[in-house]
């Protein structure tokens, strides 16, 4: 079996800290349990602006195509607040989105023990939390098209295209039924179907999807608005959450402050299996650049260090 490839993109802020202590844990585990891998490291967001003047150079976009999968630390910050829009940090993420086909994006929330006490919410309500939010992550909102701000008579018009093809929506819905199947087997579909045509889509695919190929897990529906209300309210009632790019952004940072701690919870945007049966994969911490509290060893690790748990995702 080859050695996993590892493209390090350690970002802006707190991402280099972060992943400093990630390089340990690699090489905890090539030393105590045999698990190597052939590691690299480049430039992303405002550390790739500063040196190339794009947030994303065509060389990193090339290693991160070709390796078996991204560790991302954090992008952005307040220097980089009056960029170009076409140039800010983000835009380096989102590229990697979508040049990857990084289609779904796993946000697990569970509440730890030590945490249950720092929820927003009741211990009784949060206390073994585990949902997993699954959102479709390279269409939508932020990628559709036309967008941008145009000029219409006297005054500017801000347009971002809320655009989803069947195929889009079936390949998400069936990486969501599939850890499903994995988990406690139920779904629960979240769109606006009463006031968008794409929601209606949405919801036709998901059952369609559902009907000639997971009718053995149950699945429901729900209105994304009413969904981030059932999350405060009785979080523990959902299992998988399957929705599209802009109410899985919002939802999946809900669902994370239920746990006590946005910054300890990990991320995994998977693509379509590569040719060693492995799917193109990016993992991150769902935390930011934290520019508050960088430079001053408060930084926890520990997001990152999940996703290298008991041996790596990698091999997932």
């Amino acid at each position: 079996m080859s050695t996993p490839s590892l493209l390090i993109l350690p970002g802006d802020g707190i991402g280099p800290e972060v992943m400093l202590e990630v390089r340990k844990i690699i090489d905890w585990l090539s030393n105590h349990r045999s698990i190597s891998f052939e590691v690299s490291e480049d430039l992303v967001g405002g550390a790739a602006y500063d040196a190339h003047g794009v947030p994303l150079h065509d060389a990193t976009m090339a290693k991160a195509l070709s390796v078996d999968a991204v560790l991302l630390g954090a992008v952005g910050g307040p220097k980089y607040d009056n960029l170009d829009f076409s140039v800010k940090p983000e835009r380096g993420l989102l590229r990697l989105r979508k040049e990857m086909d990084l289609f779904a994006n796993l946000r697990p929330a569970q509440c730890f023990d030590a945490l249950a006490d720092f929820s927003s919410l009741k211990r009784d309500l949060v206390a073994g939390l585990d949902i997993m939010i699954v959102r479709e992550l390279t269409s939508g909102s932020y990628f559709g098209e036309p967008r941008g701000i145009f000029k219409e008579g006297n005054e500017r018009v801000g347009i971002n295209t809320h655009r989803y093809t069947e195929s889009e929506i079936a390949r998400v819905a069936r990486a969501a039924f599939e850890l499903a199947r994995r988990r406690s087997n139920r779904v629960c579909s979240m769109e606006k179907a009463n006031v968008m045509e794409a929601g209606v889509l949405w919801r036709d695919v998901v059952n369609e999807v559902h009907q000639a190929e997971y009718s053995n897990v149950e699945l429901s529906h729900m209105y994304a608005d009413n969904g981030a209300m059932q999350l405060v309210r009785a979080p523990k009632q959902f299992d998988v959450i399957l929705t599209d790019n802009l109410f899985g952004d919002i939802l999946s940072d809900c669902a994370a402050m239920l746990t006590g701690s946005l910054g300890m919870l990990p991320s995994a945007s998977l693509g379509s299996p590569m040719d060693n049966g492995r799917p193109k994969a990016l993992y991150e911490p769902v935390h930011g650049s934290a520019p508050d509290i960088t430079g001053q060893g408060k930084a926890n690790p520990s997001a990152c260090i999940l996703i290298l748990r008991n041996g790596s995702p990698l091999f997932v």
